[in-house]
């Protein structure tokens, strides 16, 4: 298949500028086998069986975007990609010309040091510790197709209930909808929630710039999967209940570790997995999702999960619904589809 399977046309007006309030208020697109539903978030706990597990991702997004100056007075855009250590980060940085080993930048009057460069990414290194320094002057790194600049909801709102691991730069969006209601409704009907950790990057904004997939090289992201979580996981399956992800970076990791390892076991890493139609699923079996952008690696795997034909057919439906997209945008429900070459 091609990038361009994978296009269609949205209207900007559906792209979300801001989230749901409440929560829990997000519209929610039931896509069956052979008919779509249309709900509320809210309803979830309905649509799930008691025997089910949801599998979340506990990333937390961190204030990853600083705004400074060159050592010669020119402005500078940096994103955080990833915390190498105490004070140190591996960094996306926009400045009118490439910067050289041992330039200084200068974020709120304090130094921070080019290491070096590593392909389309700075070594940087900060005057204290990288999280701490973020919290005092960082902002939200809000998507780029939210037209805005972050405000001080945005703090508390692109932050999903379960994020307790920092070291992410963009939210796990499928978790934004969850509300202490609906979790209480969980509760109640005994489903139970399994966490990992994947620290989503700045490349999931990334887009694929060749149109044969089989060219586009994934960007790395950490995972970690305690064995606490393998173990539910497992018990899960063992009583025939369903695996149900909330969302993609839940859907790479415990994917990738099944295709590395032959079957899912505890520990840390990184993943470049890259799930196009095709793909063998081995553990996931249902998947609570955002809608994606068009020719997005994101959109790309939820159509191998589900199916290419019925993905494109259920976004078609919601952008004639006038659902809203992205990350502040409505949630899909999909199952796995059945035919194993999913497409």
């Amino acid at each position: 298949m091609y990038k361009s399977d994978f296009s269609y046309e949205l209207p900007q007006a559906l792209i979300a500028q801001v989230p749901a309030e409440p929560r829990d208020a997000s519209r929610l697109l039931r896509v069956g086998a052979d008919a779509f539903e249309h709900r509320l978030f809210q309803d979830l706990p309905d649509l799930l069986r008691a025997d089910d597990l949801l599998v979340v991702n506990n990333t937390k997004v961190v204030k990853a975007r600083l705004h400074g100056t060159k050592d010669s007075g020119g402005r500078v855009e940096i994103l955080v990609e990833r915390v190498l250590n105490t004070t140190e980060a591996t960094c996306q940085v926009r400045a009118s010309k490439p910067l050289k080993a041992g330039r200084i930048v200068w974020v709120a009057g304090c130094e921070i040091a080019v290491v070096k460069r590593s392909g389309e990414f700075y070594h940087l290194r900060f005057p204290s510790g990288v999280f701490d320094f973020l919290a005092a002057h960082g902002e939200v790194p809000l998507p780029p197709y939210i037209r805005r600049e972050p405000n001080d909801d945005d703090a508390s709102r692109y932050q999903s209930v379960f994020g307790s691991v920092p070291g992410a730069v963009a939210a796990p969006t499928a978790s934004l909808h969850f509300s202490e209601a609906v979790l209480n409704r969980l509760q109640t009907k005994g489903i139970e929630i399994a966490e990992l950790t994947l620290h989503v990057g700045a490349g999931t904004f990334q887009p694929v710039r060749t149109e044969d997939l089989s060219q586009h090289r994934m960007h790395a992201e950490r995972y970690c999967l305690a064995d606490a979580a393998m173990q539910k996981v497992r018990a899960c399956q063992q009583r025939g209940g369903r695996i149900v992800a909330v969302g993609t970076t839940v859907v790479r990791t415990l994917e990738g570790i099944a295709q590395a390892y032959g079957c899912l076991r505890p520990g840390s890493g990184e993943t470049r997995l890259f799930i196009t139609p095709g793909f063998a699923f081995n553990v996931v079996d249902a998947l609570l999702t955002n809608f994606h952008l068009p020719e997005s690696t994101l959109l790309m795997l939820v159509c191998a999960f589900a199916g290419h034909g019925r993905v494109m057919r259920a976004y078609a439906t919601a952008v004639r619904e006038r659902y809203r997209f992205f990350s502040y945008g409505d949630a899909m429900l999909l199952e796995r589809s059945a035919d194993p070459k999913n497409v």
